[in-house]
């Protein structure tokens, strides 16, 4: 024997049926605080200051480029020169 039973309820009544615990009360808090804080923040993410905060750490001058160039790599790290192949002889 078969039987089917359909029940059409929403989300809050079968919660309720299953004693579930609503979590709607605290779920609209913390949303109203995250969007509180990210309405806050949100001047730090604008273009002009993000590539105030990207582009901080570089030197404003090409002689200061220049010298943290060389810092990184010292006078004799140069790469040596690759030999040639030579054709073999059959």
């Amino acid at each position: 024997m078969r039987a089917t039973i359909d029940v059409e309820c929403t989300p809050a009544e079968a919660r309720g049926f299953f004693g579930l615990p609503d979590f709607e009360p605290m779920q609209a808090a913390v949303m109203e605080r995250l969007q509180k804080r990210m309405l806050s923040e949100i001047d730090k993410f604008s273009p002009e200051s993000l590539m105030n905060q990207w582009l901080s750490g570089f030197p404003q001058n090409v002689e200061g480029m220049q010298a943290m160039f060389a810092n990184w790599w010292p006078p004799g790290a140069a790469r040596p020169k690759a030999t040639p192949r030579r054709a073999r002889a059959d």
